[in-house]
């Protein structure tokens, strides 16, 4: 029997290629034989040239695709597939386990720094289970144990995968006919003595009813726990980009007052009893609260089985099942940037900050005493009014580390199951049906946070008449809370629990079904001798994703320093699509070696967005042995996902270290005032209290800033243009080397503008004919951009298929491997890529913003020129093996257009204050070029054990402190960009692998 076995199951690539070159000598038998099991032997310098669904091995095809083994993260002690992805030179680090504040409980890919959205993760060919609503896998739940390789097409693919394959497809590659018993255990410490990781899993297999059938099962587990940054000299304390010193955020301790005050704002002294107005010097340092590496569990179970009913038919099923907790930890809670209402006759309020809210109110020296020492509430006691009763409506902005940090545990249960069949028509023509469902569950339960409605009847305290405090409302078990002591003085612990003891939850749901029918092979006859290859198919999918949101998550401002609300989300929509492919051998052993052209087409018709047709062009030639040229022509496009189609319009949290209204900015500036009085005007405030902000306005706290900003249901398909052309040198039987350049532009694309395209926009020409003026709302009690969203809409960013995305760069890898003597072997790899160009423009009318070396709060995660990643290894009597990995970042700076609207960032001498840092001299406008080495050792000590020592950050590279306020807080972190600098330093695993 036949049955195409060129991994028709998945539909995916036939060979291993380059994958073989890149492992130990160790590997070499296992990986012979898994060549050999699965029909598609290649020699170990073939170039894997897939992304298609033709599944003929004797094709190179056009799309260049680089691999990654199952032995290189075994090297490499990779745990989970964001770990390696983000590293990939074709890749941007995406949402991962450096992510912290701004992590989800995902980690995505985000391939050519065009958008998580925008490329596709597959397992075995297929389109795997979502984890919300944006359609986005959550690489946490690959199972790594089982997975034989993985292979990355960066460019488009839609054509071949469908939607969203625009910046390229991960497709993990299951280990197929596995027969034996594999069980591995690891453990990984960084030298600091913190970051254990601990992953176990066993894999067993068999063949039964006399190789007709195959079985597999693995089980794994793993447990991550957290690096604080408080655990690192240079993320002790935060730095402020801009001046160098140490920051915060200015919902501090002791409490920062933004009120009716004669300045309008000011802090409390540390002892609790003094008020000085205009003054703010403490921030609050949250960094050592905030993690570095986020704590991570998972359970996981995979099985598949395959079965020859007849001698033309085979069935085949595969089920993923996967339970995964992340835990993001950040700083303690407290009352934040919400208005509250607090009574002048509180017994906490200390006199000097009641003296100075009768001056800001401009009460009498008798009006202040008699609502100073009433001792009733609103009502006597007879319940008629209280004339003596104050009330003042102002910021109290109280950080609150006495009722401890504020968690979100993400706990994602997910399962994904496919069955189908498949066999062949003819010798040269083979057929597969398929179905697969699967449900991802994702439960966010968060706990530290205040509750709003809470915490202001806790505010309002008033004397007991026994010496003592309670609440004037005493309902629902109410304590008094005191916001405006010193540390440790926060009230009693019953006040605690009544307002931050309490969970909230939000569940988020996906579902994908998918059905799809192919056939594909070679039609017997073509223009040369080799036949014409083809596949033909058809697919249906449905998404399906639901948000479920408590009262309090839901409802904005309700949860105090929780962002945004999570209101609830309900939508669906369903796909079908057609589609053919054909590769033609046009030429062979003729005036040139090999010529063959490609050619592919898709009809797809979303039940949302209309229809859509994508087609692709290419071909390669090889005019001599040795040298192949190769390129293809894509149109591309992406539907609308859940998401942006159906998410109602809500307010949360971005980044924005200089607020041009903020503080003596606009004095003397008659635009500029005009302009932010006019949005203070806008979020409800009388002109004369707006003007009376002018001069005294707080820049964003940590950084942060509100935005407004929704689905929309009126969005349509965006459209993309990829191409690429190289070429494959193979001097050598082992030596090969492939040079690409690639080419995306995405029209029509899902975009929102970026924060600077409206506050550059505005501010750089103020006046209230200016449009995106109009997009800013400012608060109406204390004319900054921050905060509660229920009262500061911010800027208000609109989604629309306005925006262009434009990259283009170079990629090249060269592969060599050799024996330098009958006992000793010697490989070397490395990929690098060359990236020209990452244009953003969200409008029009917007900035046209370049991103590719650059860091700012507009272009998230770091995207450095060059990127390469090498590996050398020497193999001693197929016993030993010596790995040496050098990973390189081209050197970034400071976004020149950011740079010109906020001026420089901070140059010079650390000051006191900044922790060990101090006295360091920096630079917050570059970060230089860096390297990372990782040394691994591997001994086969048996027949069936091995051993894996691995040192990765071998030189203990320390990052690049660039301050906390000079990107987006994601990515921008503890000082640092963790996501794309080692924050951990050296650390050292060791692994241990037993098979039968």
């Amino acid at each position: 029997m036949k049955l195409n076995t060129y991994f028709k199951a998945s539909s995916a690539p036939a060979v291993l290629g380059l994958a073989l070159l890149a492992q130990p000598a160790l590997a070499q038998d296992v990986a012979a034989e898994d060549e050999e099991t699965v029909g598609a032997p290649a020699p170990a310098a073939a170039i894997v040239v897939t992304g298609s669904r033709i599944t003929n091995p004797n094709l190179e095809l056009a799309s260049p695709v680089s691999v990654v083994s199952s032995e290189d993260l075994e090297l490499a002690q990779t745990n989970v597939a964001e770990e390696f992805l983000r590293e990939l030179p074709s890749a941007v680090p995406s949402v991962g386990s450096a992510v912290n504040n701004g992590n989800g409980g995902s980690s995505f890919v985000n391939l050519r720094g065009v958008g998580s959205n925008r490329n596709l993760v597959l397992l075995d060919g297929r389109r795997f289970t979502p984890a919300d609503t944006t359609g986005r896998v959550d690489l946490n739940n690959i199972p790594l144990a089982i997975i034989e390789r993985t292979e990355i097409l960066t460019g488009g693919a839609s054509t071949t995968y469908g939607a969203d394959a625009i910046g390229g497809v991960v497709n993990f590659v299951t280990k197929t006919d596995f027969e034996g018993l594999e069980a591995t255990a690891s453990q990984q410490i960084t030298e600091e003595g913190d970051g254990n990781v601990f992953r176990a899993d066993v894999t067993i297999g068999a063949n039964f009813d006399d190789g007709r059938g195959n079985a597999v099962l693995s089980i794994g587990y793993q447990n991550q726990d957290a690096v604080y940054q408080g655990d690192r000299d240079f993320s002790l304390f935060n730095i402020g980009s801009f001046s160098g010193a140490a920051g915060g955020s200015s919902n501090a301790i002791p409490a920062v007052i933004v009120g009716p005050t004669p300045a309008g704002f000011g802090q409390l002294t540390d002892d609790g009893q003094g008020y000085l107005d205009g003054v703010f010097d403490r921030p609050f340092n949250f960094n050592p609260f905030n993690v570095f590496l986020t704590p991570f569990e998972r359970f996981n179970v995979y099985g598949s089985a395959n079965y020859e009913v007849s001698d033309n038919v085979e069935v085949f099923t595969q089920a993923v099942f996967s339970k995964n907790t992340v835990s993001t930890i950040i700083a303690p809670g407290g009352s934040f940037f919400n208005t509250y209402q607090v009574n002048l006759n509180n017994p906490f309020m200390p006199d000097a900050l009641a003296n100075a809210f009768c001056d800001g109110l401009g009460l009498t020296a008798a009006e202040c005493t008699a609502g100073r020492n009433t001792q009733f509430g609103a009502t006597l006691a007879d319940g008629s009014a209280n004339p003596d009763y104050v009330e003042i409506s102002t910021s109290v902005r109280r950080r609150t580390p006495e009722a401890g940090s504020r968690t979100s545990d993400f706990t994602t249960t997910l399962f994904n199951l496919v069955g189908g069949l498949r066999g062949d028509i003819t010798d040269s023509i083979g057929w597969e049906v398929s179905g697969s469902y699967g449900e991802s569950e994702r439960i966010q339960r968060q706990g530290g946070f205040a509750r709003f409605d809470r915490l202001q009847q806790s505010l309002i305290a008033i004397p007991d008449g026994a010496g003592g405090v309670q609440c004037a409302d005493t309902s629902g078990g109410c304590a008094p809370i005191n916001l405006f002591g010193p540390f440790g003085d926060l009230g009693s612990q019953e006040a605690i629990d009544y307002v931050f003891n309490l969970t909230q939850q939000v569940i988020t749901q996906a579902s994908l079904t998918q059905a799809q029918a192919v056939i594909d092979g070679d039609l017997g006859f073509g223009i040369s001798a080799t036949p014409i290859s083809f596949a033909v198919g058809a697919e249906y999918r449905k998404y399906t994703a639901t948000r479920l949101s408590d009262e309090a998550s839901q409802t904005p401002g309700a949860v105090v320093g929780g962002g945004g609300a999570a209101p609830d989300i309900d939508g669906s929509y369903n796909v079908k699509d057609v589609f053919a492919e054909f590769a033609i051998p046009v030429i062979e052993d003729s005036f040139v070696r090999e010529l063959t052209l490609e050619a592919g087409g898709r009809y797809s018709d979303y039940s949302t967005a209309g229809s859509e047709f994508t087609w692709k062009v290419g071909g390669t030639l090889t005019p001599i042995d040795g040298i192949t040229y190769r390129g293809n022509y894509q149109r591309s496009s992406r539907a609308p996902n859940i998401g942006e189609l159906f998410t109602p319009v809500t307010t949360g949290l971005s980044n924005l270290a200089v607020d041009p209204c903020a503080g003596t900015n606009p004095v003397g500036n008659a635009a500029l005032t005009a302009v932010c009085v006019s949005q203070i005007v806008a979020g409800g405030a009388t002109q004369a209290f707006a003007q009376s902000r002018i001069g005294n306005i707080l820049q964003p706290a940590a950084g942060q800033i509100n935005v407004t900003s929704g689905g929309n249901p009126n969005v349509g398909v965006e459209t993309a243009t990829t191409w690429t052309v190289g070429a494959i040198i193979e001097p050598l039987y082992n030596l090969s080397l492939t040079i690409d350049y690639f080419n995306i532009k995405v029209e029509d694309a899902i975009t929102t503008p970026t924060v600077d395209d409206l506050v550059g926009g505005c501010y750089n020409n103020p006046s209230a004919a200016n449009p995106f003026c109009s997009l800013i709302v400012r608060s109406a009690a204390t004319g900054g951009l921050d905060g509660s969203p229920n009262e500061v809409p911010g800027l208000l960013l609109s989604l629309s298929n306005l925006g262009t995305i434009e990259t283009d760069g170079i990629d090249v890898s060269l592969n060599y491997r050799t024996d330098i003597t009958d006992d000793i072997g010697f490989r070397f790899n490395t990929y690098g890529t060359w990236t020209n160009r990452n244009l953003f423009q969200a409008t029009p009318t917007s900035i046209n913003r370049e991103c590719v070396s650059y860091y700012s709060v507009n272009c998230g995660s770091i995207q450095p020129e060059f990127v390469f990643n090498t590996r050398a290894t020497f193999s001693f009597y197929d016993e030993f093996d010596v790995s040496l990995a050098w990973r390189y970042l081209d050197g970034v700076e400071f976004e020149p257009l950011q740079r010109a609207q906020s001026g420089d960032a901070f140059v010079g001498t650390l000051p006191e204050g900044t922790g060990p840092v101090a006295g360091q001299e920096v630079d917050f406008n570059t970060i230089p070029a860096e390297s990372y080495f990782d040394l691994s050792l591997r001994w086969a000590a048996t027949e069936n054990f091995e051993f894996i020592v691995t040192v990765q950050n071998l030189l203990d590279n320390k990052p690049t402190i660039v301050g906390s306020d000079i990107g987006s807080t994601a990515f921008n972190s503890g000082n640092i960009y963790p996501s794309t600098y080692d924050a951990l330093g050296r650390r050292y695993a060791a692994a241990v692998k037993l098979r039968f």
